[in-house]
């Protein structure tokens, strides 16, 4: 699947805002981490150097982040996901487990990025869950096989756009 094929991910002004800070951040701060490998260098023995290797790694680290946050920044949508009569990503969604509807439970479906901008739980739509729920319509009863392989039926009480 090409990004273009990809589900848009859509973000709040403010958690796009969030993020954007974050690379913005990520990327000021390589002048510093470069400047730390360089003084480790001069330390001596390569192998032997710990501080040497530790700022490599969080070097390589900071270096992913910023390339996922790049793509993931590219390809998101901004503003107010549309209304839809289906469970999109994006989507605050509200199921009940089984036949019991007291087990309820309450999550946003969507990127785990968005995580750090609610206090919903979130799973992304990749999940058994997730996928199982795409397009799914309020009233609408599916079954899924939990990672432990159970078999879990869900119903879906409700879900609307994510206002985070």
């Amino acid at each position: 699947m090409t990004s273009s094929e990809a589900p848009k991910t859509w973000l709040s002004q403010d958690a796009y805002d969030r993020l954007q800070a974050e690379l913005d951040e990520l990327i000021a701060g390589r002048p510093a981490i470069a400047a730390e490998i360089n003084a480790r260098r001069e330390e001596g023995d390569l192998r032997e150097n710990g501080g040497y290797h530790a700022a490599r790694e969080e070097q390589s680290r900071q270096e992913g982040r910023i390339q996922y946050l790049k793509e993931f920044l590219r390809t998101s949508e901004v503003g107010e996901a549309q209304t839809a009569n289906e469970v999109t990503p994006g989507s605050v969604v509200t199921i009940y487990f089984d036949d019991d509807q007291s087990d309820t439970e309450t999550f946003l479906l969507g990127s785990r990025e968005i995580a750090s901008t609610t206090d919903l739980t979130v799973y992304s739509p990749e999940s058994a869950l997730g996928t199982a729920i795409l397009g799914a319509g309020e009233g609408q009863t599916v079954t899924y096989t939990a990672p432990s392989g159970a078999d879990i039926k869900v119903t879906v009480v409700k879900f609307g756009p994510f206002e985070g």
